[in-house]
């Protein structure tokens, strides 16, 4: 298992186009990815489960995988967070 803490930066959170976004990124590794938000967990392979856990602008999330592609899966995300979608 591996898995690394940041914030979202971007305006809108992971909401919409975004967590679409962070879905589609996630489905394209074979280790069980998870997001957590103030202690819930969510399925990152989810666009319901991630839209559930209300992550806002400047919240701190917690990008979990464990399998085969674990470290790969979780750097490649925290990437995306960091680079804020490539939407700013």
């Amino acid at each position: 298992m591996y898995s690394e803490n940041i914030i979202v930066q971007n305006k809108t959170g992971l909401h919409a186009r975004p967590a679409a976004t962070f879905v589609q990124t996630a489905a394209k590794f074979k280790s069980i990815v998870t997001i957590e938000k103030d202690s819930k967990k969510a399925n990152a392979k989810s666009m319901l489960a991630v839209l559930a856990l209300g992550v806002s602008k400047d919240a701190e999330i917690k990008i979990i995988a464990e399998g085969e592609d674990e470290n790969h899966a979780v750097k490649t995300l925290k990437e995306l967070v960091e680079s804020k979608f490539g939407e700013e």
